[in-house]
């Protein structure tokens, strides 16, 4: 009898993209999903412009433009501090998404255990499902999400095979210090495994935070796949331009299965991306901190004075709240009644988590235009009233 997969029965949509739906249908604010509604910096867009329209438009080698390629590698070195081949160890993909999945698929087999720190990214979690791995967690607290040394290595089984760090994290907004990222390190090490780190927020740092490569520390560049992109950095989350940096004994299986799903990642948008990464100074990601920052202690604000007291993100453009003052049984009762009220659509809480802990949890995202922000906070201003006049 024809019918789904057994993985296929199993999956279901995205939260994040089920409250835009539940949010265009009331003409909401969205602050559920990334997208990440600020503006593209000309240099970006102006060089995608000039790449279509000079004929920039067909398949790229397979790992990329060799310009794009090479400005990675020095972004690498000079920010991530991580010395990269550009013509053995870098691959272009379609997203860090792709990535991500590309590089699973070349380095993990079916029952293989990875470590995931939660709350987690469902994207991370449903890839590895997908690639029929056996995600193990580890659970972080609020309102720091801290974890510990013991926690980690009591996760560890003959059958682990990886570690997935997200740093900054989605969708704590968790900044892993040197000390955390230590510990992963010789936890690694001493068991022979892989790190996978996700560091796509790596410029949304705040209060004077630093990000910290996995790869940067002693003895782990072999075994550290860093993967990154610009689809927050330079909000362009629709173009799907990200990227893989590792030994090249890795790469090239990487480059292969990215090859094998998606041949290349558009050629036009990575002569777009190119420019930025050439063009734009440390002013510009210095100024993009600090826009954010403000951004984020607007929602802050405006959430604890509603009743929703905030974790403080210490970076990416996500903040959990406790919404355990809302009426509903599950996360997804409070977002919706959250969306009902007030027009602003958040994502339930229990999406980042394998059990019922965040029930009573809604993650906001602040990556909006000033004006969309500000009307998102005058809605939500107004759930504080309604509390004080019931």
């Amino acid at each position: 009898m024809t019918q789904l997969s057994k993985l296929a029965s199993r999956i279901v949509q995205s939260e994040i993209r089920i409250m835009s739906v539940e949010c265009d249908k009331v003409g909401g604010v969205n602050l559920a999903q990334g997208v990440c509604d600020t503006e593209v910096p000309l240099p970006v867009r102006r060089a995608a412009i000039e790449a279509i329209e000079g004929g920039y438009n067909s398949y790229t080698r397979l790992d990329g433009i060799g310009e794009l390629r090479h400005a990675i590698a020095r972004k690498m070195r000079e920010y991530n501090h991580v010395n990269v081949d550009a013509e053995r160890e870098v691959v272009v993909a379609v997203g860090s998404t792709g990535a991500f999945y590309s590089a699973g698929m070349a380095l993990l087999d079916p029952g293989d255990e990875v470590i995931i720190f939660e709350p987690y990214y469902g994207y991370h979690v449903n890839t590895l499902e997908a690639m029929r791995c056996l995600p193990k967690y580890i659970r972080m607290r609020p309102p720091d999400w801290s974890f510990t040394r013991e926690a980690l290595e009591k996760a560890i089984t003959p059958k682990t095979r990886a570690i997935v760090v997200n740093s900054p994290a989605n969708p704590s907004g968790k900044v892993f210090s040197r000390t955390e990222m230590q510990w992963i390190a010789e936890c690694a090490a001493k068991h022979d495994l892989f790190i996978f780190t996700d560091e796509i927020y790596e410029y949304f740092l705040y209060d004077g935070r630093e990000h910290i490569s996995p790869a940067s520390l002693p003895g782990m560049r072999e075994r550290t796949i860093t993967i990154s992109g610009f689809s927050k950095t330079f909000s362009v989350t629709g173009w799907r331009i990200g990227y893989a940096v590792c030994a090249a004994k890795w790469a090239g299986a990487i480059g292969y299965f990215h090859d094998l799903y998606y041949i290349c990642a558009p050629s036009p948008l990575q002569h777009g991306v190119r420019a930025g990464l050439e063009g734009l100074t440390a002013d510009f990601y210095r100024a993009l901190a600090e826009e954010y920052r403000g951004k984020r202690d607007l929602i802050c604000n405006t959430l604890r004075e509603a009743g929703l007291t905030p974790s403080i993100p210490q970076g990416s453009y996500y903040v959990l709240a406790d919404a355990s003052g809302l009426p509903g049984k599950s996360s997804k009762d409070k977002a919706m009644y959250l969306l009902r009220e007030t027009g602003v659509a958040s994502v339930p809480g229990g999406s980042f988590y394998h059990d019922d802990a965040g029930e009573n949890l809604l993650r906001f995202c602040f990556a909006k235009t000033d004006e969309q922000l500000q009307e998102a906070c005058r809605r939500l201003a107004k759930l504080r009233v309604s509390a004080v006049t019931a």
